[in-house]
């Protein structure tokens, strides 16, 4: 998978993605870095590692850079924006989000502020959803979903750490399940 990445942070998850390029237990090719925030630690992450990288606001803007690439996913990697893509793309959005949806999903549900509501909610059970995305957040067809327990003890922070731990195993896993069975079997077995 040649795959265009977006986001809006340091770039942790982008990290992942080259480390584990790297160790070939992750297929594809990183071909563009894109960040609405134009200071966003990440931009200079994927300089370093050789990656074009680029700010740009806006669907119009990030999708007029894409154009220039040879792009057959694109991976949203903690970017905090709803993303629409070029038709052509429509489908090949993939997106990673730290809880088990359908629980602490939608708009407002993102980061801290999912790990905050899973410690107030008393959940037992936590973790990650490597999922399509479409027009609505967190609403296309699940990839890949790990879950870690959550205990008394945890704080909305160690469960932040728990979480990103799966989420480094999961998105690697799914872009390799897409790259096998391709993006079109995951939309057609949604429900």
């Amino acid at each position: 998978m040649k795959m265009a990445v977006l986001l809006s942070g340091t770039g942790r998850t982008l990290d992942n993605f080259y480390n584990n390029i790297k160790n070939g237990t992750m297929q594809g090719s990183v071909e563009v870095v894109l960040s609405n925030q134009k200071d966003a630690l990440g931009l200079t992450k994927a300089e370093q590692y050789g990656y074009p990288a680029f700010h740009a606001s806006g669907n119009e803007a990030i999708n007029k850079i894409i154009d220039q690439y040879q792009v057959d996913l694109v991976v949203l990697a903690g970017f905090l924006k709803l993303y629409t893509p070029p038709a052509r793309l429509q489908k090949s959005v993939l997106n990673i989000h730290p809880s088990l949806i359908p629980s602490f999903c939608g708009a407002g549900f993102y980061g801290m502020n999912v790990h905050n509501a899973v410690h107030k909610r008393g959940v037992k059970l936590t973790g990650c959803t490597v999922h399509f995305a479409n027009e609505v957040y967190d609403e296309g067809p699940i990839v890949v979903q790990k879950s870690v327990a959550v205990t008394a003890e945890d704080t909305p922070k160690d469960i932040a750490a728990k979480v990103f731990e799966l989420e480094c195993l999961a998105y690697p896993e799914a872009i390799n399940l897409v790259a096998e069975k391709g993006i079109d079997y995951f939309w057609n077995i949604s429900r």
